[in-house]
C-alpha cells in the first residue's frame, strides 16, 4: 500500500498520482518484505536508526545484502557522527567568554532540530521510503551501493 508524501492519504498501487491532492511524481515506497532474519525491511531500517543496530545490521548476513537497510544503517551512523562532531565543536566554543553566551541556546536548539530530525528519518524508514539528508543521504547511498 502506497501513501502520498505531500498529504498522506492512501494511494492506489503504481499510481503516480495522488486522488486526494493531485500532486505527482511522488516518490515510490517500498512495499514491507520479510527477510530471513525474521524482520521486515521497513522495520530494520527503522531500527538502524538507534545506532547499535545500524551497526549489527551492516555485520549481519541477511541484512548486510539488502540495499534498504544498508542505506538508512549508513545514513544512521554517518547522521550521529555529524550531530557527534558538531555537538563537540559547540561545546569548544562555548569556553569562549562572549561567544559562549551566545552559543548555548544555539546548542540546544540543534539538539532539539537533531532530535526532530531522527524522529522524521526513523519514521520515514518505518513507512518504506529511503528518504536523503542533504550531504548526509548522498554518502550513506554511496556506501550502500557498494
Amino acid at each position: 500500500m502506497a501513501f502520498c508524501t505531500v498529504c498522506g492519504a492512501q494511494t492506489p498501487d503504481g499510481s503516480t498520482v495522488c486522488p486526494a491532492c493531485s500532486r505527482s511524481g511522488a516518490p515510490a515506497v517500498r512495499p514491507a518484505q520479510a527477510t530471513a532474519g525474521g524482520l521486515t525491511d521497513n522495520l530494520a531500517g527503522a531500527l538502524a536508526y538507534l545506532f547499535i543496530p545500524a551497526i549489527v545490521f551492516l555485520a549481519m548476513e541477511p541484512y548486510n545484502r539488502n540495499h534498504f537497510v544498508r542505506f538508512h544503517s549508513f545514513q544512521s551512523i554517518f547522521y550521529c557522527v555529524a550531530l557527534i562532531a558538531l555537538s563537540v565543536a559547540l561545546s569548544i566554543l562555548t569556553f569562549i567568554p562572549i561567544i559562549g553566551l551566545i552559543l548555548i541556546p544555539v546548542h540546544l536548539l540543534i539538539g532539539l532540530g537533531g532530535f526532530v530530525v531522527w524522529i522524521i528519518l526513523t519514521l520515514k524508514a518505518y513507512q518504506g521510503q529511503m528518504f536523503k539528508l542533504p550531504v548526509v543521504g548522498d554518502m550513506a547511498e554511496k556506501q550502500a551501493g557498494a
